[in-house]
């Protein structure tokens, strides 16, 4: 990945997808205002519609309710999916981690296991899990913290 890193600066290919992530930006943002003109023209001539239908203050009250109703259910929305991402990123940062200490483990493993004081290196971690394992399987549930009076 990095040698082709490289290469891409030494051919000028970077510069080259720049320019085209530059001109799609512009290209995104001049639809993105037009849309939104067109979408503001569009609720004006909503409004002037059901303001010679039902009046100018009813309408007014009905776009402003409505309005308003729109917002709180996107921040409904928002709230329920950001439950769901925090979840979701919490699971993600975990797995992450696990390869990033199996990784890790794996490019250590062949140093310590050539090393005199490797397989003791490795046995000392591996006794101690395997010890809290064994505490924590036979621990009773209602043993507390260890402090007492409580």
């Amino acid at each position: 990945m990095l040698a082709s890193l490289i290469a891409s600066f030494a051919t000028g290919e970077t510069t080259l997808a720049l320019r085209r992530t530059r001109r799609a930006a512009a290209a995104y943002l001049a639809a993105g205002i037009a849309g939104l003109c067109g979408a503001g023209f569009l609720v004006g001539a909503a409004f002037i519609w059901a303001a010679e239908k039902y009046g100018h203050l009813e309408a007014a009250i009905g776009f402003g309710l409505g309005f308003l109703l729109l917002a709180g259910l996107i921040l409904l929305v928002h709230k329920l999916m950001a439950g769901s991402r925090a979840r979701e990123d919490e699971r993600r940062r975990r797995a992450d981690i696990a390869a990033l200490g199996t990784t890790a483990v794996m490019a250590v493993l062949p140093t310590l296991l050539r090393s005199k004081g490797g397989i003791g290196a490795l046995l000392g971690p591996v006794v101690a899990l395997a010890a809290y394992a064994i505490y924590r399987e036979n621990r009773k549930p209602d043993d507390g913290d260890g402090v007492a009076g409580e």
